[in-house]
């Protein structure tokens, strides 16, 4: 099988048409939203988090610019060269051999097996009696049997990681979040501290200080001081981070005896904070809100436990609360997200299947309006192997 010829890079997205008035992104009408919709299946096809969301979204404001924030280092990169080379793409008759991609002809894999479970059965030992074995094949998008296949999985894409996963992420964001502007994105990533380093680099210089709970996440600040980052702790009570405190610090920040100007980026982990096992309710997480905003800070909230919210301990022999009793009740039970609340697009969501799926998969989401060449060149997307697997559990062949 020879080498595929060039494609257009601007390959058509799964963008909604249709004429109908906009109504709220649900798990409900996806499948149909979905059928509507074409889905971007070239090998490292272009693709963003705008394709996937719906009209609904597109009627909200734009959040505030946050150009002012970038680092030295984010205002020195540039657009990648080869994704501007990409309108070329479009000559007839043009063979590119710009991005090195490898035929799949020569990939030494023609198909992975996994066994995975079927709702409600989610137990080690039902998955091993009764899961379902899902096959994915080189060529099962060419041969009309899925959205995704090896052919693409195992060569190179976007830097925001490949189309049908972030479909999933954006949709996903949209529902559960549903944030309060129109440009937010997401991009995938390789992991959530790797999400965590990114955002320091596209926000703070060396020398600089960050905000964070006085305990904190041990690998969020070795990630930091490597780059000549410094701490500002903030203080804690049995629900996490104190919004006095934070005020606090920020109204009566010296920048000469710091040596440091104020800082304004603020790292909270705030639900099932590590390592306490605080948890911010909803009204902790608006005046945090609040505070951000009268100081013009940017939130940035790792959530990898966020989804493993239970109901109220009464103790070993009292009556628990029942679960809840479908998806509808679980969303409406969760402690709403910083996401949800940010009518500023000043919050940048870290988030991760690691905790209730797998680990190595990890995405961002956020909105930072900003210079994009300078967004996009620092996010790169993760590995082929864990958005293969993924993908497949989430989009299995028909």
């Amino acid at each position: 099988m020879s080498p595929h010829a060039a494609q257009d890079a601007a390959v058509q997205g799964a963008v909604d048409i249709t004429k109908e008035t906009p109504e709220p992104l649900t798990v409900a009408n996806v499948p149909a939203r979905r059928a509507k919709t074409t889905m971007p299946t070239g090998v490292a096809a272009s693709c963003h988090s705008d394709m996937f969301k719906s009209l609904a979204c597109a009627t909200k404001p734009k959040a505030k610019r946050w150009d002012k924030y970038l680092s030295v280092e984010s205002k020195s990169r540039k657009a990648s060269t080869l994704k501007q080379a990409a309108e070329y793409l479009k000559n007839p008759g043009l063979i590119s051999l710009g991005g090195g991609l490898p035929s799949p002809e020569y990939f030494p894999i023609d198909e992975i097996s996994i066994k995975v479970p079927v709702a409600p059965n989610f137990s080690e030992e039902a998955t091993h009696e009764s899961g379902q074995v899902v096959t994915a094949g080189k060529y099962d998008i060419r041969e009309g049997r899925s959205e995704y296949d090896l052919e693409i999985a195992l060569n190179y894409g976007q830097s925001v990681g490949a189309a049908q996963l972030l479909r999933f992420v954006t949709e996903h964001t949209e529902i559960v979040h549903n944030p309060p502007y129109s440009d937010w994105h997401c991009s995938l990533t390789a992991a959530s501290t790797a999400s965590w380093d990114m955002v320091l680099r596209l926000f703070c210089n060396r020398g600089d200080y960050i905000l964070t709970e006085e305990f904190t996440f041990s690998s969020a600040m070795e990630t930091a001081l490597p780059q000549g980052i410094r701490l500002a702790p903030v203080k804690m009570d049995e629900q996490g981070l104190l919004p006095s405190s934070l005020d606090e610090v920020l109204t009566n920040w010296d920048a000469s005896a710091r040596g440091a100007r104020k800082p304004f980026v603020l790292y909270t982990v705030p639900s099932g904070q590590n390592p306490t096992g605080a948890t911010q309710d909803v009204e902790r997480r608006k005046e945090v809100y609040k505070v951000a905003q009268k100081h013009d800070i940017i939130i940035v909230e790792d959530e990898p436990y966020y989804f493993l919210q239970m109901q109220p301990y009464k103790g070993a022999n009292a009556p628990q609360d029942p679960p809840p009793a479908n998806y509808n009740e679980f969303l409406k039970a969760l402690i709403p997200s910083f996401l949800s609340m940010d009518v500023d697009g000043r919050v940048v969501r870290l988030e991760s299947f690691s905790k209730v799926f797998r680990p190595v998969l990890r995405w961002l989401a956020r909105c930072i309006r900003a210079d994009c060449g300078t967004i996009s060149s620092k996010c790169r997307g993760p590995h082929a192997e864990p958005k293969r697997d993924v993908s497949n559990h989430l989009f299995p062949a028909a």
